[in-house]
């Protein structure tokens, strides 16, 4: 699908183009919604793929369950259209493992429903006023709808990856780059930068507010560690040398007989992978994809480097040594584009390592947004001054040393709901995410 979303918020307060962005957001991601949950039957629809996630068709009605609830009921004030399935779909009452066993809304009911939600928030939408509370300031609420739908969406589309079966859905590849004859690596300058965001329209609760940080001198990877490098860490029998692994993370790999990224096979002398229902050589000079925070920590130990703290990859991705501020996105305060990031799932694969120069971050630095998630050192903690908005189950509740941070988004994520503030986490075991990383060491190594 094209990726013709524009960005949460250019921190314009004129409402009509605050609508016109808010229409667009939702409509571009009701039509990927769409297209996840046509393109297999309705077997699949209903089917659990994975105790990980949830059957396609609860992922269905609860976005529509969650946009009545904000937009309908917080927003309008409307009464409710179906209070009953309220429960079903709340996402902390019912665990992923045990939604199958619920009597969930059948394929035809879901998108029954969340059609007819979508009418009503769109009448809501064409007449808002865009201030008064919080909720409404700058059309947050719509943002904040149209973000949690194409997360959602970011989820099928990792239980389209788990479904067993033949290929559903199709994309074009990336365009090849030529080869890239720069430095591997550049340094960072120590000093403070501005972390956050207090003036982003859409940004979540979590990205908020701004705020300084220092940070000493280090060096980081010009691009995601590929596959190729990461073959290296394998055949040098990185799986079987505790020397590079956390204790957990070495307990973890091997009660799960973990020995390579998810979906991979050795075939003879090559590595294999399934991607979307199609088996095909893993490509070297692609980033690594879907390996969890353990072997992204001990590949960078068995490199001699480490993971960048979540500081660190906020300052490369955002820092403009030229005008000593923060910018957006790594290539200025622009909305994404084609040229600078993949998308939106506008390919179904990262993009070789070394795309999107009209991407390059001040320092030389590309692909901080899109193709993969980067792990980060961090575990997820609130910013000096945080505050729950609009609910504490959003961000609050996962604070704490149990989940490690992850920036930049991945092929995955649309424009909406990807920033140089965003924050995505996850605990460091899971790999079925489109997850990679790149490494950094300290300038004094």
């Amino acid at each position: 699908m094209t990726d013709t979303s524009p960005a949460a918020g250019t921190g314009t307060a004129d409402p009509e183009a605050l609508r016109e962005r808010a229409v667009a957001s939702l409509v571009v991601a009701r039509d990927r919604t769409t297209l996840l949950t046509s393109c297999i039957e309705e077997p699949d629809l209903t089917a659990q793929h994975s105790p990980l996630m949830s059957p396609l068709v609860w992922d269905l009605a609860h976005i529509g369950n969650q946009e009545e609830q904000w937009l309908l009921r917080a927003v309008a004030g409307h009464d409710p259209i179906r209070p009953e399935i309220d429960s079903l779909y709340d996402a902390f009452e019912h665990p992923r493992a045990e939604r199958p066993k619920l009597p969930l809304l059948s394929p035809a009911e879901a998108r029954t429903y969340a059609a007819d939600v979508r009418g009503r928030a769109l009448d809501v939408l064409e007449r808002a006023a865009f201030h008064g509370t919080r909720l409404t300031e700058a059309g947050f609420a719509f943002g904040m709808i149209a973000q949690h739908e194409q997360q959602h969406d970011e989820t099928m589309l990792i239980t389209h990856q788990l479904r067993r079966g033949p290929q559903a859905l199709t994309a074009p590849d990336p365009e090849p780059v030529p080869l890239v004859t720069g430095p591997s690596e550049v340094l960072v300058p120590g000093g403070p930068f501005t972390m956050g965001t207090s003036d982003e329209p859409w940004a979540l609760d979590n990205e908020r507010p701004a705020h300084r940080r220092e940070v000493a001198p280090f060096r980081i990877d010009t691009t995601p560690v590929t596959n190729g490098a990461y073959q290296a860490f394998i055949e040098d029998g990185g799986y079987d040398d505790p020397r590079w692994w956390a204790p957990d993370g070495w307990a973890h790999i091997r009660r799960n007989s973990i020995a390579h990224p998810l979906y991979w096979r050795r075939d003879g002398k090559q590595w294999l992978r399934r991607r979307f229902g199609v088996t095909e050589v893993v490509p070297p000079d692609e980033p690594v994809l879907h390996v969890c925070w353990y072997e992204a920590d001990a590949y960078a130990r068995w490199a001699g480097r480490r993971l960048p703290t979540e500081a660190e990859w906020e300052k490369v991705a955002r820092y403009d040594p030229a005008g000593d501020r923060s910018m957006r996105y790594p290539w200025g305060d622009a909305d994404p584009g084609p040229e600078h990031a993949n998308l939106g799932q506008r390919h179904l694969r990262p993009a070789p390592a070394g795309s999107y120069p009209a991407g390059e971050s001040p320092l030389g630095v590309r692909q901080l947004i899109g193709d993969v998630w980067e792990w980060t050192a961090s575990d997820f903690l609130p910013y000096p001054g945080f505050k729950a908005f609009p609910y504490k189950e959003y961000s609050e509740v996962f604070f704490g040393p149990d989940h490690k941070v992850l920036r930049g988004g991945s092929f995955a994520v649309d424009a909406v709901a990807c920033r140089g503030t965003f924050r995505n986490w996850d605990y460091p075991i899971r790999r079925q995410i489109f997850s990679g990383f790149r490494t950094a060491r300290s300038e004094d190594v």
